[in-house]
């Protein structure tokens, strides 16, 4: 058997043994939590898509503004690399923002490679026929599995300068330790010179932020009611999903945007051999999307030693591509 073949057989396994062992252990503590990275299975993917096109979440638009708009200013920060380069995107879904770039990149022929990481085979696979299709110069290799795993294997296959993606405000799916430690682990892949750009949602009026998590159409509540499908499907599990209601909160204080799922009845779900209990109006933690001030932005930089090179808005400032330097 050929050897890549081999390790992709082995990541898939491995990917599949995570993600029984954090639904387990999610499930099992107190309050029972579950990991938002894990919404995106096919119809995960789909529903997010719906998500991102819906006039309430504002994120898109905000992001897509700069990376339509504002792609001369982002080339020039990355233009510091001054050599051939690795442009690595974590999360990258179907890459529409980072389309952009990628266009204006090759269009100034740049010496680069895109490498699209994302947990979804499914939308990588979407993403690459896109690529084919509307920048066929483009060399793309996409990578399928966790962040980190995969940014060993891109420093494995690469040894050139690396930029790394983060868009779309998903530092703020992270708890403020857990945003501080997965930057220093990013930090801990780079090496002097490489790049870090970072897209953050700032604080805002609170009922924009609400609305954009809390839509009439209910899009946001399927998406978080979608996980227990999965696990009903890849984990052999009973959820009754019609028994659970999605229920969002946002603290504008400490902006904490933060999902829930609620168990409506007293209730017994079984995963493989465990049986769970949930009382009448227990919670399951789904997500956060935390919201930032400037402040909270220049002081992680800070205390993780990176430079802030440029820091880019859209046009209603209400989100920042923050470029930084190791």
């Amino acid at each position: 058997m050929n050897v890549h073949l081999q390790q992709d057989i082995q990541l898939k396994n491995n990917h599949s043994d995570s993600f029984r062992s954090e639904v387990l252990e999610g499930l099992s503590n107190d309050p029972k939590r579950l990991s938002s990275k894990y919404f995106y299975d096919k119809t995960g993917d789909h529903l997010f898509q719906k998500i991102m096109a819906m006039p309430e979440y504002y994120l898109t638009n905000c992001e897509l503004d700069i990376f339509q708009n504002k792609t001369d200013e982002i080339v020039k920060a990355i233009s510091n690399i001054n050599e051939s380069f690795d442009l690595i995107e974590l999360g990258a879904g179907d890459a529409m923002k980072s389309s952009f770039l990628l266009k204006k990149l090759v269009e100034k022929g740049t010496d680069f490679t895109y490498m699209p990481i994302d947990i979804s085979g499914n939308i990588l696979s979407v993403l690459q026929k896109n690529m084919n299709r509307n920048i066929p110069e483009l060399k793309v290799f996409p990578l399928e599995g966790e962040y980190f795993d995969m940014l060993d294997k891109a420093a494995y296959i690469s040894k050139r300068k690396k930029v790394i993606l983060f868009l779309g405000g998903n530092i703020g799916n992270m708890e403020i330790e857990e945003a501080k430690h997965f930057c220093g682990e990013v930090k801990r892949k780079l090496n002097p010179g490489d790049l870090f750009l970072v897209g953050f949602d700032l604080k805002k009026n609170p009922h924009t932020i609400l609305t954009a998590y809390n839509d009439s159409e209910g899009i946001t509540a399927s998406f978080n009611l979608n996980l227990l499908t999965r696990i009903n499907r890849e984990l052999n599990a009973d959820f009754v999903i019609e028994q659970f209601q999605h229920y969002q909160t946002y603290d504008p204080i400490s902006g904490a945007c933060r999902s829930f799922l609620v168990s409506l009845c007293d209730q017994k779900v079984q995963i493989e051999n465990l049986s769970l209990s949930f009382k009448e109006n227990e919670l399951i933690d789904m997500e956060i999307s935390q919201k930032f001030s400037e402040s909270d932005i220049k002081k992680l930089a800070k205390d993780l030693g990176f430079h802030i090179l440029t820091e880019i808005k859209d046009s209603k400032n209400w989100f920042v591509d923050s470029i930084w330097m190791l």
